[in-house]
């Protein structure tokens, strides 16, 4: 379909696909079997500017916004999850400075990020905190012109990686999720350090390590925002950062699709090309509206947060639960279509089916989603009464 891009829009997008078609597919499978990072891509990426993307030009970026970015993950994850999960993360650590930081936080750091010099990465997630954040256990206690963070963070993208991390912290655990706050602590800071690098199932060239914090000491100027207001710094940040899940949703359920498509078109049986076959024409055709109905949902939820509109959980959570389902059932239709083939790592399905996964589970599992939309459609029909 015609989504009537800009002529900006348009070249990004066009950027995105060449840089996917030219740099990633190439050694996705080599990144996947070495479980390698791949900073030659990140390169690749800041030299293109997608790093500033949705960065404000007085910060270096491009002032685009989260639609733009979109169309970049959407494009990256066609090729390859893993990467696109090492961009698309460096965008979810950098909301909290960009929705709440001060003015000198935004000039310290957001410039470096734009340019792509500095990953980042967000910690949030811990072994009783994941969909949970309230759980936090993760403490900040202030002592003198300083904070003392004491705690681990888990499962954390780009972790080790990144140079810049935004975490949520407890800094009153009496007052449950009023208590957390939000902070940047930088790489190398003593009494930070990292855990073993996680042996996953997808998305194996994106790194997943341990945060670990021992007397982590950080000036009382890396608090985001003011005490408090951790909860809705996380909450704001995924509520923005959602779309960009549904957009790799859509992206590894068109490589999926693309994949299964082509093969049904060489693939020989009974003396014809088993596209010709209706049972497998009825499951391209069901995977080709699947991933059209996502795409249209994500981009339209993405356009509408990008309108500055104030209440955005039920939208951006719809978008994560609907295309990532999608991508599920669009890559396990795909080696179904392609049968032993699609089962073979000489094939991309398999990969592809593998990484989908994760899409259901990170920032909030599509259960938690679920509740997200029923819980602001009991407060929209009770005002409605």
């Amino acid at each position: 379909m015609d989504y009537f891009l800009t002529e900006d829009q348009q070249m990004i997008k066009d950027l995105a696909r060449e840089i996917t078609e030219e740099k990633v597919l190439p050694v996705r499978a080599e990144l996947d079997e070495k479980e390698e990072f791949p900073w030659e891509i990140m390169k690749t990426l800041a030299q293109s500017d997608f790093f500033g993307l949705y960065i404000p030009e007085e910060y270096g970026g491009m002032g685009k916004g989260g639609f733009e970015l979109s169309l970049v993950i959407e494009e990256l994850s066609r090729g390859c999850l893993g990467v696109s999960t090492t961009y698309a993360a460096n965008a979810l650590g950098t909301y909290p400075v960009l929705l709440y930081g001060s003015e000198e936080q935004k000039k310290k750091y957001l410039p470096d990020i734009a340019s792509g010099k500095r990953l980042v990465a967000f910690g949030l997630t811990e072994a009783n905190a994941g969909s949970d954040a309230a759980g936090v256990r993760t403490t900040a206690k202030p002592d003198g012109s300083e904070y003392v963070l004491n705690g681990t963070k888990q499962w954390i993208t780009n972790g080790g990686e990144a140079e810049i991390y935004t975490v949520i912290a407890m800094t009153d655990k009496s007052k449950g999720a009023r208590g957390a706050s939000a902070f940047i602590v930088e790489k190398g800071t003593p009494g930070f350090s990292f855990g073993k690098k996680e042996n996953k199932l997808g998305i194996r060239a994106s790194a997943t390590r341990e945060l670990v914090f021992e007397n982590c000491r950080i000036p009382k100027e890396n608090l985001i925002s003011k005490e408090g207001m951790g909860f809705i710094v996380a909450m704001k940040t995924l509520d923005k950062s959602r779309t960009g899940v549904g957009a790799q949703g859509v992206g590894v359920a068109q490589g999926a699709f693309e994949a299964a498509a082509g093969y049904a078109k060489e693939r020989q049986q009974f003396g014809q090309p088993v596209i010709s076959f209706q049972a497998i024409q009825h499951m391209l055709a069901d995977m080709a509206t699947q991933i059209e109905a996502a795409r249209a949902l994500v981009y339209s939820v993405a356009k509408y947060i990008d309108s500055a509109a104030k209440e955005v959980s039920k939208e951006s959570a719809m978008a994560k639960l609907f295309a990532t389902d999608v991508a599920m059932k669009v890559t396990v239709d795909a080696i179904q279509v392609m049968g032993g083939s699609g089962y073979m790592r000489e094939y991309p399905v398999e990969k592809m089916m593998r990484d989908a996964k994760i899409l259901q589970i990170y920032e909030g599992t599509n259960q938690i989603q679920r509740n997200i939309i029923g819980q602001v459609l009991i407060k929209e029909t009770a005002k409605k009464r």
